[in-house]
C-alpha cells in the first residue's frame, strides 16, 4: 500500500500520462493503481524515468512482433494452443497453484529444455509468441484470479526454477532467449516477480550466475535464493505440500489434469472457457485425452 507521499506521486503520475495520451482508459496495460504503482516502485517514484517506462511499453505493446501484444494474445491462448505439449516438454515453463502468501507459483525446470528438439516441431517464431503470450496471462489473468481468491491484491509471483540436470551447453543454447527473457519481464513487467528460488544448482552455476547476475535490476537480484539438493525444506515453507508437485518434494500430482505440468492448475482456470478445478465434465476431458495421448492438451 502506498503511503500519502506516494499516493500524491501516483496522482501526479496518472494525471501526466493521460494528459501525455500515453495512457487512456481501456488500455489493456491497465489503469488501475496496482499497475501504475509497479512502473513507479521500478524507478523510485521518479515521475519522470516511469513516464518515459511506461511510454516505452506501451509503444512495445502496440509494435512486439509488428503486430502488438494484443493480437499476440487474441490468437494464443496460454493455457490451450496446439503446440502447447511440445513447447512445455522442451522449454518446460508453467504456472501451478498459489504459495502461502497467495501468490502464483511460476515453475521452470530447465533440465528437460531442449531448443533442438523443440524447433522441429515449433518455430523460433512461434516459440517467442507462446513465451509472450505467457508473459502477458500473469496481469492479465494469473495475478487478478489469485488477489479474488486471497480477497487482498496479489502483485507478484513465486517463481521456482529446477536446475536438476541443467548442462552449461543447455545454458550457453538458451542464453539469447533468457536474456530477452529477463529483459521483457524487467522492462514491460516491471516488479512482478516476488521472489526467485533456484534448486538443484550444479556445481558449474557460479560460472551460469555470473554471466545471468548483470542481466538483472539489483532489486531483482535480492529476491534470488540458490539452493543446491537440500531445497526441500526452504520450498514448504514458502508452500503447503498440497500445492507443491510431487518433483519438487511436495504431495500435488495433478492426476486428474495430465499432471502438474500440463493442467495450469489454479484459481485463474476457473470459470474459464466453462471449466475450473472443480468441473467434473472437464476432468473426465482431460483424463480422456491423457489416455489418448499421454498428456492432457489443455
Amino acid at each position: 500500500m502506498a503511503n500519502p507521499t506516494q499516493q500524491d506521486t501516483l496522482h501526479k503520475f496518472r494525471q501526466q500520462l493521460f494528459e501525455d495520451g500515453i495512457l487512456q482508459d481501456g488500455d489493456t496495460i491497465g489503469t488501475d493503481d496496482e499497475t501504475l504503482l509497479r512502473f513507479l516502485h521500478a524507478r523510485s517514484f521518479d515521475i519522470a524515468l516511469s513516464k518515459k517506462m511506461f511510454a516505452d511499453c506501451q509503444h512495445w505493446r502496440k509494435t512486439v512482433q509488428g503486430v502488438g501484444i494484443d493480437r499476440i494474445y487474441s490468437q494464443t491462448d496460454p493455457f490451450d494452443y496446439p503446440e502447447r505439449e511440445t513447447v512445455f516438454k522442451f522449454w518446460p515453463m508453467w504456472f501451478h497453484k498459489t504459495d502461502k502468501q497467495g501468490r502464483p507459483i511460476n515453475v521452470q525446470i530447465l533440465g528437460k529444455m531442449d531448443l533442438s528438439k523443440l524447433y522441429k516441431v515449433c518455430t523460433p517464431k512461434r516459440h517467442w509468441e507462446t513465451v509472450l503470450a505467457n508473459a502477458e496471462c500473469l496481469p492479465r489473468e494469473v495475478l487478478p484470479a489469485a488477489s479474488r481468491v486471497a480477497g487482498r491484491h496479489i502483485g507478484t509471483t513465486l517463481v521456482i526454477v529446477d536446475l536438476k540436470g541443467f548442462s552449461l551447453s543447455q545454458f550457453w543454447q538458451a542464453k539469447s532467449i533468457a536474456r530477452d527473457s529477463f529483459q521483457m519481464s524487467q522492462d514491460f513487467y516491471p516488479e512482478t516477480m516476488g521472489e526467485l528460488v533456484i534448486i538443484n544448482a550444479p556445481s558449474s552455476f557460479t560460472i551460469i550466475w555470473n554471466v545471468i547476475k548483470p542481466w538483472l535490476a539489483r532489486d531483482t537480484a535480492q529476491k534470488v535464493s540458490i539452493y543446491g539438493k537440500d531445497y526441500q525444506k526452504a520450498l514448504l515453507d514458502l508452500v503447503d505440500a498440497e500445492s507443491l508437485p510431487a518433483s519438487l518434494g511436495g504431495k500435488c500430482t495433478c492426476k486428474d489434469l495430465g499432471g502438474c505440468e500440463f493442467s495450469g492448475a489454479g484459481p485463474w482456470l476457473d470459470g474459464r472457457k466453462g471449466w475450473g478445478p472443480r468441473s467434473k465434465a472437464r476432468l473426465e476431458e482431460a483424463n480422456s485425452e491423457v489416455m489418448l495421448s499421454g498428456a492432457a492438451k489443455l
